[in-house]
């Protein structure tokens, strides 16, 4: 008989489940491989937003001076790239949750993306590579600062758009009582 005991732990040294890293990833906003965490995922989507805007004014004024099919390219052009950003640090920002790029179609689902903003990324190295690196100073402002003011935008806008629809109501009343004022005197000559 055997006098080793199969139901005996293992001997030998397990180390810990969580392997220690060796150091960090370095972001790479126009690469679908690597991490990308919470914060430096806002700052990057800021960014990409302002330039979008200033694409579109861009568009604006191309458009108001005559060239239409210029504004037109470049439009599409802001909005694919802006696009096809998004997606790429999506899926960047699936890796660092450890989960497979193809998660990013649960996007489209309404409310669901708001998981890559509020879930914590995987401690330590993944199957993805290391984590990314601690937030700069520029990546914190932008993260945090951006959503800020969206928000301060959107109370303003809130509060503006009711005065000017009631602006212009009184306007077209104003303008409606002088063409009727105006009407009968040119009736009476």
């Amino acid at each position: 008989m055997s006098a080793v005991n199969p139901f005996n732990p293992p001997l030998a040294e397990v180390a810990d489940v969580a392997p220690a890293t060796t150091g960090y990833s370095t972001p790479k906003a126009w690469s679908a491989s690597g991490r990308l965490g919470r914060l430096r995922y806002l700052a990057y989507i800021s960014v990409a937003t302002l330039v979008l805007y200033a694409a579109l004014g861009v568009m604006g004024l191309l458009i108001a001076t005559g060239s239409m099919v210029a504004g037109v390219v470049l439009a599409v052009v802001a909005y694919v790239a802006y696009i096809v950003l998004t997606v790429l640090l999506l899926i960047q920002r699936s890796h660092d949750m450890d989960w497979s790029g193809w998660s990013v179609l649960l996007a489209f689902i309404p409310l669901a993306a708001l998981i890559w903003l509020f879930k914590a990324g995987s401690p330590g190295a993944n199957r993805f590579g290391n984590p990314p690196p601690p937030n700069p100073t520029s990546v914190k402002v932008l993260g945090l600062g951006f959503p800020v003011i969206g928000i301060v935008v959107g109370i303003l806008a809130a509060i503006a758009m009711p005065a000017y629809q009631d602006y212009t109501e009184r306007a077209k009343a104003a303008q409606q009582q002088m063409q009727q004022q105006a009407a009968p005197a040119g009736q009476q000559q």
